[in-house]
């Protein structure tokens, strides 16, 4: 006669199979999800921007430009403190997307696990004299620009 003990070793395989298969899942779902958020992100100059249907008119100075970038750079960077070669670019008229936008141009060497990144160009872009979005890659927006020291960005604190 079999005792009810014996089933009791194949159910909990079961359970433990069918729960492994769920946090495998579980991964897979979030890592997508990341990938997707991280695409969105890096799109460039033709992603979504705060400025979406606004007017292609005359566009405004960012007159209160590094108190609204440094703001920003507090928020969007995981660790702001510790940056070096931190360096910024009057604003000027560029085409981004087709459309004539401020650009201020910003280099900096953000500190990484055992060190410091070359310090590297970003361009960004403002709409109706308000900061739109920051783009990784500066590249051609960013050349020929005249950079000064910005130690206000060398001083973030989180």
């Amino acid at each position: 006669m079999s005792s009810p003990k014996t089933n009791l070793p194949k159910m909990t395989c079961g359970i433990e199979r069918a729960a492994a298969m769920a946090r495998a899942r579980n991964a897979i779902v979030a890592g997508l999800c990341a990938a997707m958020l991280a695409a969105c992100a890096f799109r460039g100059d033709d992603g979504l921007t705060y400025a979406q249907g606004r007017s292609d008119g005359p566009q405004t100075f960012p007159t209160d430009y590094r108190t609204e970038l440094l703001a920003f750079m507090r928020s969007y960077l995981n660790d702001p403190t510790g940056l070096r070669e931190a360096a910024i670019a009057e604003p000027i008229q560029r085409t981004v997307g087709g459309r004539l936008r401020y650009v201020t141009c910003l280099r900096y060497a953000a500190r990484e696990p055992g060190g410091y990144s070359p310090a590297k160009e970003r361009a960004v872009i403002y709409v109706d004299g308000r900061l739109d979005r920051l783009m990784e890659d500066g590249g051609e927006i960013c050349a020929g620009s005249n950079y000064r020291p910005f130690p206000e960005l060398e001083k973030l604190t989180r």
